[in-house]
């Protein structure tokens, strides 16, 4: 069964939503480190894993054969919320179908589009149960950066 370990190095609240049955919906038995950071924290890894010097609103790479990495800026999705006609907890759950979905190995396009949406729409309604939420338990801790010549996916 698929694992999502979620830790919040942000001040904002974490929107709650079952990610561990999205997860699973999306990739099968993998384990997942949501990591929640803020606008410098994700500049900063953006520049370290992409070589880009923007702020971005998600970021996923696989750190092995069925484990992966997802970054959000919680700054950077209530921001952009609005343009993509979302609230920000529903544009957090989006992101985090995105990324799973690149994490997939898929490209974007008109069938990941409809995935997002379907998933999305089946998801937006459930609440996430405390038990899934270990926030903030590991404060100070998250899987190691891929080497610069390494593989696995990076920020997408």
């Amino acid at each position: 069964m698929a694992a999502v370990a979620i830790i919040n190095f942000t001040r904002r609240p974490v929107p709650r939503f079952a990610y561990t049955d999205v997860a699973q919906a999306v990739l099968g038995d993998w384990d997942i480190s949501l990591v929640f950071v803020g606008s410098a924290r994700a500049k900063k890894l953006n520049l370290q894993l992409r070589k880009k010097s923007y702020v971005p609103n998600v970021l996923s790479y696989a750190v092995g054969e069925r484990s992966g990495e997802v970054f959000i800026c919680l700054e950077e999705a209530a921001r952009q919320a609005p343009s993509h006609d979302m609230d920000e907890r529903s544009f957090v759950l989006y992101l985090f179908i995105h990324a799973l979905l690149h994490l997939k190995g898929w490209a974007h396009g008109a069938t990941m589009e409809q995935w997002e949406r379907k998933l999305l729409a089946q998801f937006a309604s459930k609440r996430m149960r405390t038990a899934h939420v270990s926030e903030n338990s590991d404060r100070h801790r998250h899987r190691d950066l891929p080497s610069k010549g390494g593989g696995g996916r990076r920020g997408r």
